[in-house]
């Protein structure tokens, strides 16, 4: 498909990726907002789920740069998680080409649940200097990797988790936390694009006007998680995860 023909449609992917970029850079969840955006063109659904990942690819590439020339992470920190991330997101995007991603449905609710609780009931979360409930290697090899392979089959509140699993089991503060989940989120969307390039699934139209927006809602969304830190950080993964929850509800007709 080529660049919508139509500028409303231009405008409303263009709006929706910006706003994706910035909520995304934050707290995660900014398929919430483009993915319902390009389901409304002309496109199959996992064209749509292969489009938000070249678009996402983008932004979270955007984040992860600011993120690390501001200092909050260093390579040498995040060079093996994003390999494990890499990995797990590659097998979770080979299957979702193979059986049908409704099958997921049950899991999502559960998995946003939990991290809003989370967030919300432990109200100094993310302060920092908790010891780690779990170990590197255990992180590394298990958590990092489930997670991606999550990310690459569907994705939805991933990037919370990748925060939340920053905070609760390896005690990283709030900032440091969504910074490592930028990362991890790029060699998420990474992986799985590739797949889905190489499947002939991307609508490179569609994408280019939404990697314009989302790269610019990114960098300045980075800015402002940095600046704002866990005041602005958990209460905008606690809002999103509970948007995703009422979007889910009203797809299967509960509410």
């Amino acid at each position: 498909m080529d660049i919508p023909a139509h500028l409303d449609q231009v405008g409303l992917l263009f709006t929706a990726s910006s706003l994706a970029g910035f909520i995304d850079a934050i707290a995660g969840g900014g398929g919430l907002i483009t993915l319902p955006a390009l389901l409304l063109m002309p496109i199959a659904p996992i064209q749509a789920l292969a489009t938000n990942k070249l678009q996402g690819s983008f932004g979270t590439l955007t984040a992860s740069l600011t993120m690390l020339r501001r200092g909050v992470v260093t390579v040498a920190e995040v060079r093996l998680l994003f390999v494990a991330s890499l990995l797990g997101s590659t097998l979770g995007a080979v299957l979702l080409l193979l059986i049908d991603p409704k099958s997921l449905d049950l899991l999502v609710p559960v998995v946003l649940v939990g991290v809003a609780l989370y967030f919300l009931l432990s109200p100094r979360t993310g302060d920092g200097g908790r010891p780690p409930r779990v170990g590197t290697t255990v992180y590394r090899l298990l958590v990092v990797p489930g997670i991606g392979f999550y990310d690459g089959m569907f994705g939805p509140g991933s990037g919370s988790l990748f925060s939340a699993s920053g905070v609760f089991l390896r005690g990283q503060s709030l900032l440091r936390a969504t910074a490592t989940a930028k990362v991890l989120n790029f060699a998420a969307n990474l992986a799985s694009l590739v797949v889905f390039v190489l499947g002939d699934q991307v609508q490179w139209g569609v994408g280019v006007v939404m990697i314009v927006g989302n790269m610019l809602g990114a960098r300045l969304g980075a800015l402002a998680a940095i600046g704002g830190g866990a005041r602005l950080i958990r209460p905008m993964i606690v809002l999103i995860c509970l948007a995703m929850l009422v979007r889910y509800a009203w797809q299967n007709g509960l509410v």
